[in-house]
């Protein structure tokens, strides 16, 4: 049965030019039996990067290799790294009341929430943009909608691809991508509107 996050912020499908990209690696797909080992986020104001937040984070078990071979996050990286509780507080400090973006952002928020809710007993309200609803919406004919893919499509380098500032990074660079496309499809329908 799905978790009840009765505190957690709207969906929104809008085109914001203040908000904050973020995104976090985990070791594992639900919040239940994961932890998060890196959150970043951008702060972006007039769609122009205005600054930026990232940690590591110190889990309470070893790294699985999958997960190594998949972010490149090692367990020597994250020895010296803050635990969660700490981490969260600050990224938290760091979003403010910003509206939140993020890449299939659904995963990162629950993730974010249960975290917040269980190292300080606060729910993250935030609303939040997913830019995947934008790309399954405008680019249907895609074998796939993955963010690499995605970002392939529009020739957005994936170097670096599954570390959390790297993915705010391309997030943002295919958020870029799709409001164009958005803007092009509305100015076509008014065209066909007007004949």
């Amino acid at each position: 049965m799905a978790k009840t996050r009765t505190h957690k912020g709207r969906s929104l499908l809008t085109f914001p030019r203040d908000y904050t990209v973020l995104d976090i690696e985990t070791t594992g797909m639900t919040p239940e039996g994961s932890e998060i080992i890196e959150i970043s986020a951008i702060r972006f104001r007039g769609f122009e990067r205005a600054e930026s937040f990232s940690s590591l984070i110190k889990p309470r078990h070893r790294i699985s290799r999958f997960i190594t071979s998949l972010t490149g996050i090692t367990n020597d990286m994250v020895k010296g790294a803050p635990d969660i509780s700490y981490a969260i507080e600050q990224f938290e400090s760091f979003i403010g009341s910003d509206i939140l973006m993020g890449y299939n952002v659904n995963f990162d928020i629950n993730f974010l929430y249960d975290y917040l809710q269980a190292c300080h007993g606060r729910w993250l309200e935030n609303d939040f943009v997913d830019v995947l609803r934008f790309a399954r919406k405008a680019l249907p004919y895609l074998p796939d909608r993955k963010q690499t893919s995605v970002a392939e499509y529009y020739g957005i380098s994936t170097k670096g691809a599954h570390r959390a500032l790297t993915d705010c990074i391309i997030c943002n660079s295919i958020y870029r991508e799709l409001m164009k496309e958005a803007v092009f499809e509305e100015l076509r329908q008014k065209e066909i509107n007007d004949l």
